[in-house]
């Protein structure tokens, strides 16, 4: 199928047709390495643990935004 007969095709579906094939699409796009999850989870969990232990300092949406403007 060339990429017009797909746009008209999408266009004759109705608003509830089209959301629903919208988050199929983007569902079959997020497919998460699970190695790499695991990874960032064990990552936060230690971020975390150094939070509460008082080995890092937390750092305000605003100090994040004041750095990123420059």
């Amino acid at each position: 199928m060339v990429t017009k007969e797909i746009k008209e095709k999408i266009l004759a579906l109705n608003e509830v047709e089209r959301v629903r094939l919208a988050e199929f699409i983007f569902d079959s796009l997020d497919k998460p390495d699970p190695e790499v999850e695991q990874k960032w989870i064990e990552e936060s969990e230690r971020r975390y643990q150094a939070y509460k232990e008082g080995r890092i300092n937390p750092v305000s949406m605003n100090e994040i935004r004041q750095r990123y403007k420059k």
